[in-house]
């Protein structure tokens, strides 16, 4: 099966519905009042961690997902809909990063676990929620607030209890083979196990764990080479590490040498991961030279501060002491700081800055002054004279004057071009 870890998706929210303007009319009501209904809510983007997704491959061919806008409101105080969430499904160990940034917004780690990533906008209000004890006449309404849409990137990191390490070709895939019912492919060539294969490992009837066969490390893995971070992406969230050699030396290769420069990629891509528990295994010991080579191993990965444990996926030999010591470490784990979820820098909405622009002599950019711009019907006079004291309310008009504004100059504010004028 197809394995994909990352994937980039556009999200946009629904805008609100436009809120009504409307006066009663009814027989023997004459004078009847404002009964315009405020706009529905827009959709809202929201992400859900399911227990049954392994890939994000599904996002390899859609990309954007766009919730609907809210329905206008209506007469006789009538709200509208609600338009519905837009629900998509990662699998758990899904994180979410902010596509500018890179901020992360969210960790989904639990099944059913939520992250709303683009919110509906508000809907619009009626006109008759602006009728006071000295206006009874009100004829404006808000049109909704506008949807927000960005790109966010998925990030898979998978979520095993012990996750195996070790130079290609060393026995790992044949180890979750032999002990779990996952059935990775396996031959006697390198870099066999291209995507992460998960196993249950089940110690008796109530006690199991996940085990991972990830994907080979090579030397300059954790500056990207070969799989690179793509691999240690994985073990990040693994509680214990199976540090797999072949000390059988059959490749040519030295045991030793791959065992030091396999910590030393861990150690550069994260000093968390180099503090992680690690059992080394010396597999292949049904193999010619392996008892030999295992004493001359044993002696050095002792004197690092590591145990080491006999195994031979080919006969099985080993491997049930091997799961019971991975167990027990497991019960030993102390976690340490997760990742922090960085939330997205909040400005005061009010905040607002006047800067240069090509179409237009200034250009005004702020939270709330788009927002009103946006929900203002400017067909309306009364709607027109509260944006003007808005505006005022802002701080907006001493802003520009203070830039030097002169009068019939142009300001942009969203995608409307205005043309100052004194205020008398």
């Amino acid at each position: 099966m197809l394995f994909i870890d990352r994937a980039r998706i556009y999200v946009e929210a629904g805008a609100g519905g436009d809120g009504a303007s409307s006066f009663r009319k009814e027989k023997y009501v004459p004078c009847g009042g404002p009964d315009g209904g405020n706009g529905g809510r827009g959709g809202s983007v929201v992400l859900v961690a399911d227990k049954n997704l392994n890939t994000l491959v599904d996002f390899r061919y859609k990309r954007k997902f766009v919730a609907k806008k809210g329905t206008n409101g209506g007469a006789k105080n009538c709200t509208g809909s609600m338009a519905e969430d837009v629900i998509v499904r990662v699998p758990m160990g899904t994180l979410i990063r902010d596509d500018v940034t890179g901020a992360i917004l969210a960790d989904l780690v639990d099944d059913g676990q939520r992250f709303m990533v683009a919110k509906g906008g508000r809907g619009g209000k009626g006109n008759a929620c602006y009728v006071t004890s000295v206006k009874q006449g009100v004829t404006f309404f808000e049109k909704g607030e506008p949807a927000n849409s960005f790109w966010v990137k998925l990030e898979l990191k998978l979520l095993a209890d012990v996750g195996m390490v070790g130079y290609p070709s060393v026995g790992k895939s044949s180890i979750v083979a032999r002990v779990s019912a996952a059935r990775p492919e396996i031959a006697a060539y390198h870099f066999t196990t291209l995507t992460p294969v998960l196993g249950v490992v089940r110690i008796d009837s109530e006690r199991s764990f996940v085990l991972a066969d990830l994907p080979g490390l090579i030397e300059g893995a954790a500056s990207g080479v070969g799989l690179g971070h793509d691999f240690l992406r994985h073990i990040e969230r693994t509680k214990v590490i199976l540090h797999v050699l072949d000390v059988s030396g059959m490749d040519g290769r030295d045991p030793v040498e791959d065992f030091d420069k396999i910590n030393k990629e861990l150690a550069l891509y994260s000093e968390r991961l180099a503090k992680r528990h690690q059992l080394v295994v010396a597999n292949k010991m049904d193999l010619p030279d392996a008892q030999e080579n295992y004493e001359r191993v044993a002696e050095y990965v002792t004197s690092k501060g590591y145990e080491i444990i006999k195994v031979s996926a080919a006969t099985g030999e080993g491997l049930q002491a091997l799961m019971y010591k991975a167990y027990e470490m497991l019960q030993n784990f102390v976690p340490d700081a997760e990742e922090e979820i960085e939330a997205l820098p909040q400005e005061n909405p009010d905040a607002f800055e006047i800067v240069p622009c090509e179409d237009a002599n200034y250009e005004i950019k702020g939270k709330n002054i788009e927002r009103l711009v946006a929900m203002t019907n400017f067909d309306n006079e009364e709607a027109l004279y509260r944006f003007q004291l808005i505006w005022r309310k802002l701080g907006i008009e001493a802003a520009l004057k203070a830039k030097g504004v002169q009068e019939g100059q142009s300001i942009r504010i969203r995608d409307m071009v205005f043309e100052y004028k004194e205020q008398e």
